[in-house]
């Protein structure tokens, strides 16, 4: 790939990985409630499943869901009901995390990985890459390297939004405030469905 090519690519990863939507507000509300050790399996699991998702979409499941709308339908439905559910969950939260407690728990690496699957904004943003900076003379080889390209900018994107929780924690040590962080966090995060509704 020239660097002609590269760096837009590298741009266009932070810019779509810093910028809000599902994993972001979760990660968000995953430092304040648990803090920045507590989220790294989920921070991981947002990279490793975000990867083999631009992989997947690089060796033609894109084309695969374009050729048979009612899977994507079905994955879109999926997705949504599951967002939902997440969004319940955080807005019900009602206490900081501690490493001692059994409830309430941080999304694990294997269900971060997974909700990748099913993330409308992470299926947009690896079809544009995808359809964007493939190379068609050099299929395999450019899905490759962009998919990789764009989870390595996306590792420390992500993460700063977990680091924001953690700088949040202090002032959000109050109840009432934590219980309308999480409130608002719960409707931001659903409010990210909007796009797939229309």
């Amino acid at each position: 790939m020239p660097l002609s090519s590269f760096l837009p690519l590298i741009i266009y990863g932070f810019v779509s990985s810093i910028t809000p939507g599902p994993n972001n507000f979760m990660l968000l509300a995953s430092g304040v409630n648990f803090g920045f050790r507590r989220s790294i399996p989920h921070i991981l699991g947002i990279g490793a499943g975000f990867l083999s998702l631009m992989l997947g979409v690089g060796f033609g499941l894109g084309a695969l869901l374009s050729a048979f709308p009612p899977l994507h339908l079905l994955l879109k439905i999926v997705g949504g009901a599951y967002l939902l559910y997440l969004a319940w969950k955080i807005a019900s939260s009602r206490t900081l995390g501690s490493a001692k407690e059994t409830r309430p728990q941080p999304m694990t690496f294997l269900q971060a990985a997974a909700f990748q699957w099913v993330n409308v904004k992470a299926w947009v943003m690896a079809i544009g890459a995808m359809s964007i900076y493939a190379n068609p003379d050099a299929p395999f080889v450019s899905a490759v390297l962009i998919a990789s390209t764009v989870a390595l900018v996306n590792l420390p994107c992500v993460s700063t939004w977990a680091g924001c929780g953690v700088a949040l924690r202090g002032f959000l040590a109050d109840p009432v405030r934590l219980k309308w962080f999480n409130i608002a966090m719960g409707l931001m995060l659903a409010a990210t469905l909007w796009p797939m509704l229309q």
